[in-house]
């Protein structure tokens, strides 16, 4: 997996990165993960001030979330959450659409001809 990790107004910090890069690995356990970008950002003029963005390459549709709130920390867990969310959702979907493709009777003229 590539990571990409942007600050936008924030200094960076060796304990935020490796956190930020250990919460997107655990991601990768339930989807395959090309590419992760990351955008970490503090907007003075704005109320909640931080935001955080976040792009995953996948196999398939790609997967985003953004969120704010007061601190980067908890800006990060709502993407997260969104993100978790988001994957576990698709997941259940495609178990349901093959469960449903197995359960469909064959259609009686699907290989006659006349």
């Amino acid at each position: 997996m590539k990571l990409n990790l942007k600050h936008v107004s924030i200094r960076s910090t060796n304990a935020l990165d490796s956190w930020v890069e250990k919460q997107i690995l655990a991601l990768g356990e339930a989807r395959q993960i090309d590419e992760a970008n990351i955008e970490l950002a503090h907007h003075a003029d704005a109320s909640p001030a931080y935001e955080a963005r976040v792009h995953l390459v996948t196999p398939g549709p790609d997967v985003f979330a953004d969120a704010r709130d007061h601190t980067v920390r908890a800006a990060f867990e709502k993407v997260m959450k969104d993100l978790r969310a988001t994957i576990t959702r698709r997941a259940a979907k495609q178990v349901q659409n093959v469960k449903t493709n197995l359960q469909a009777p064959a259609s009686k003229s699907r290989g006659a001809r006349r």
